[in-house]
């Protein structure tokens, strides 16, 4: 089907890199150290070569495959403007796969190949595969007859353990080990409680043991973290999913609950820029002055969240503030965000809002010099630091169910003490077929 068009539009998607746990590492730094070890599983069968082919089956002395990317303002038949084809079949085979895969929402750079055989000097194509994704394929077969259909490709569960210092950054550390940052947030949703990561020391470190989902031995996401341990500022702190009856969520090995009653922080990625202090000399009064709140510094729109279930008593504008929200958690804390550059839809004065909740957008509506959220923190009237508030748990392990819980963390965290430094990973893991 040379120079045959489709009067399909594409649609172009603008993908967005959001730095993570700080600034990209600096590369004259030195490189953390980390170590990794195989942890024995149950072996699944080995992916076969033939699903390069994703359940074509192809004459290997006959058939050839090109394969090629996605070009921007492509359309979809633009796959074949170099190949030739059955056009009858084909559009048959276009029109099937339409009805899987919206074609006119190709995205440019994702991978194509397509399958064909040299007659002469031409190319006559007789199969194309689009990579929807990782573990997604869309083939069209258009040889001697008109068929469509999405391939899954078979994903492998690895486990993994890594033991890493922190010597720069937490995202610098987690590249280091040859993972994705994906770990690191997972981590910090867990930690959220106990770990300041906006104040990492270089002594910190952690240890993790945690899932791994791959596609013919590339890393494609991050599943489950199994267990945990993070030392930080001479506190360490352990981690362990448990799931039975009403106990649900990460315990530490006291069976306590890691999720407390406030957050760390109101925003997820930021940098603080000012804290909590009796005098400070004001950037835009251009006076000394008590600064009882703590200033995060992050993007204007960056979504601002509620460090704690609670009830919206204020969500207004004053000079001062801005645009800001209140809230109060009982009857000891409450906490304010200020200088919002808008207010989440339905956040109205009398809601009650659930921990982790965006209540805001990051902006700098009233005094302020450029974006940032002031954060403040009331114990009992009482504007005060938040990072010396010690919030109590919430429910630990019942009763019930604690010996269980017990037996099972015991026994990951014999594999997390076993785990020591090293400046190399091992080489090879295990595929695995564990949840």
């Amino acid at each position: 089907m040379k120079n045959s068009r489709l009067l399909t539009s594409a649609t172009l998607l603008t993908y967005v890199i959001i730095s993570l746990f700080g600034c990209k590492p600096d590369k004259n730094s030195s490189s953390p150290k980390y170590s990794e070890v195989e942890i024995p599983v149950e072996e699944v069968a080995v992916i076969d070569s033939s699903m390069l082919y994703y359940g074509l089956k192809l004459n290997r002395d006959l058939d050839l495959i090109d394969s090629f990317k996605v070009r921007r303002n492509s359309v979809f038949s633009n796959f074949f403007d170099d190949y030739e084809t059955d056009d009858s079949l084909l559009f048959e085979a276009i029109g099937i796969a339409d009805t899987l895969f919206p074609i006119n929402k190709i995205i440019a750079d994702k991978p194509v190949n397509m399958v064909y055989r040299k007659i002469k000097k031409d190319k006559r194509a007789s199969h194309l595969i689009y990579h929807v994704s990782e573990t997604e394929k869309l083939v069209l077969c258009f040889k001697d007859s008109a068929y469509a259909y999405l391939h899954k490709v078979p994903v492998d569960t690895i486990q993994r353990a890594i033991y890493a210092t922190i010597d720069n950054t937490l995202y610098h550390s987690i590249l280091a080990a040859n993972t994705s940052y994906e770990l690191g947030i997972k981590l910090s949703e867990v930690f959220a409680w106990q770990v300041n990561f906006f104040r990492i020391d270089k002594n910190d470190f952690f240890k993790v043991i945690f899932n791994e989902y791959q596609v013919n031995g590339k890393a494609i996401d991050i599943g489950e973290i199994k267990a945990a341990l993070f030392y930080h500022r001479g506190d360490s702190f352990y981690a362990f999913p448990y799931n039975k009856g009403g106990d649900v969520g990460y315990f530490d090995d006291q069976g306590q609950n890691l999720k407390k009653a406030f957050l760390k922080a109101p925003l997820k990625y930021s940098r603080i820029s000012s804290r909590y202090t009796k005098r400070r000399f004001h950037p835009v009064q251009k006076r000394w002055k008590a600064h009882l709140g703590t200033d995060y510094a992050a993007p204007r729109g960056t979504p601002i969240r509620t460090v704690g279930d609670g009830k919206i008593i204020a969500a207004s504008y004053s000079g001062g503030n801005g645009r800001y929200v209140k809230v109060q958690h009982n009857s000891r804390y409450t906490t304010q965000y200020l200088h919002m550059s808008r207010i989440a839809s339905g956040i109205k004065n009398g809601r009650y809002v659930k921990q982790g909740e965006v209540i805001g957008y990051v902006g700098s509506t009233g005094l302020a010099t450029g974006p940032h959220l002031c954060f403040r923190f009331w114990d009992n009237g009482v504007q005060v630091d938040p990072f010396k508030i010690k919030a109590p748990p919430t429910t630990p392990v019942s009763e019930q169910n604690m010996a269980d819980f017990t037996s099972q963390s015991e026994q990951w965290m014999e594999q997390l003490n076993a785990l020591q430094l090293s400046s190399e990973a091992s080489e090879t893991m295990t595929k695995d077929s564990v949840d």
